[in-house]
């Protein structure tokens, strides 16, 4: 018999409680207040920052890419080491995608918007086709050496399995906003059966293990931007045997907060939720307001590493000449380590000088600068003045 220690409660709501809400997740490696940042630690590790620094930023989990740790160092060697959490001294909660998305983004359109319904155009110009779908699953080529490799449902879940994730998420198929309709109801149809498939083998395989820590498997919704097609795989997936759910796929940004509103409307209110991918200062706001328990993107030290760094008056590249000679902090309003140790005119000095501690003093900011909106969030909403922190919050940061 699998022991379930996953568990969601809602701790308080200022009104409907399938909309903004403060929450508790508990899992084997820890509890997650919601709503929550989610770092994400594609191959096991948050680029350029250590875990000690994560902690020290506030971050309550990490989420690692299935597909990546299966290239490399491969999932059975993360299951010999003890797990993810283990193998990279997070030792705190871990969350895992699918690899669906990877495969066909990375594999398709190396990072373009990309349709998977033809072989002609909407390819990403440049880029030649690297993944084949068909109703079993997925064919596609490493991005790392071109070798061919199948994700199916099965396999996915066998992957996320072994890394010992507290959270995973089901196997999907990506589709992209320039695919047409009629295609996204063949592929929502795929991602359906594959969901189906997703529950049966990682409930098998958690009754194989059952000495193990029980994993949550979150099913993934997708029809883009369609409400007939968001809300039927609402129904569909919030029928099914999930431990919450994952909102994904092409989401147009201006109708980010209307297509969650959609499915929220239809998903268990009981069960958490999790945006897959953004980070967007005003998408964050609408993406909890609108029942997104937490979420997780790369950006923080993506642009980090480029030199972009987030402030409350908006984000600024500190690579600017005008940085030369400018002795103050990164953020004047920020406590953060970076903000309190380093100047502008340093910083801007380590990016010219190609120095990789340019890259983690940015990243670390950037990181505690997104994780400390978020808990100001859920402080907004416990208190009932998260209208007021909205509004006085964008008015500065998009002013």
């Amino acid at each position: 018999m699998v022991k379930k220690d996953f568990s969601f409660e809602i701790l308080s709501a200022p009104g409907d409680k399938r909309f903004a809400r403060v929450g508790r997740i508990t899992t084997p490696h820890g509890i997650i207040n919601t709503p929550a940042f989610i770092p994400v630690g594609t191959a096991a590790t948050v680029k350029a920052q250590t875990v000690e620094m994560m902690r020290e930023n506030g971050a309550q989990a990490i989420l690692s890419n299935a597909y990546h740790l299966y290239l490399q160092p491969g999932h059975s060697l993360v299951e010999k080491a003890g797990g993810l959490a283990a193998f990279m001294n997070w030792n705190g909660p871990t969350f895992t995608d699918s690899g669906g998305f990877q495969v066909l983004s990375l594999g398709s359109g190396f990072k373009k918007v990309i349709s998977m319904q033809s072989d002609e155009a909407t390819v990403a110009v440049k880029s030649t086709r690297h993944a084949f779908v068909d109703d079993d699953g997925v064919n596609f080529k490493s991005h790392r050496d071109g070798s061919m490799h199948r994700f199916t449902p099965e396999v996915s879940m066998q992957i996320q399995h072994s890394l010992g994730a507290d959270i995973c998420f089901s196997f999907d198929e990506l589709t992209s906003l320039a695919d047409p309709y009629a295609y996204q109801v063949e592929s929502l149809a795929r991602t359906h059966a594959w969901a189906d498939r997703s529950v049966a083998e990682f409930r098998r395989l958690q009754e194989k293990d059952s000495d193990r820590p029980y994993q949550a498997l979150f099913g993934v919704l997708q029809g883009a931007h369609y409400e007939d097609l968001r809300r039927q795989t609402a129904k569909k997936l919030g029928d099914m045997d999930f431990d919450g759910f994952g909102i994904g796929g092409a989401i147009e940004k201006d109708k980010l907060g209307e297509i969650i509103g959609w499915v929220n409307e239809e998903l268990p209110a009981n069960k958490p939720k999790h945006l897959l991918g953004i980070s967007e200062p005003n998408d964050i706001f609408a993406a909890i307001e609108m029942g997104v328990d937490t979420f997780d993107c790369v950006s923080p030290t993506r642009v980090g590493r480029n030199g972009s760094a987030y402030t409350l008056d908006g984000r600024y590249n500190i690579k600017s000449a005008k940085y030369f000679e400018d002795f103050g902090p990164l953020d004047p309003d920020c406590n953060c380590y970076t903000c309190k140790n380093y100047s502008r005119a340093y910083i801007n000095h380590l990016f010219k000088a190609k120095e990789i501690l340019a890259a983690i003093l940015v990243s670390y900011h950037n990181e505690h600068f997104v994780i400390k909106l978020v808990d100001d969030i859920r402080n907004s909403l416990s208190d009932n003045t998260f209208d007021a922190l909205k509004k006085t919050w964008l008015e500065r940061y998009y002013r």
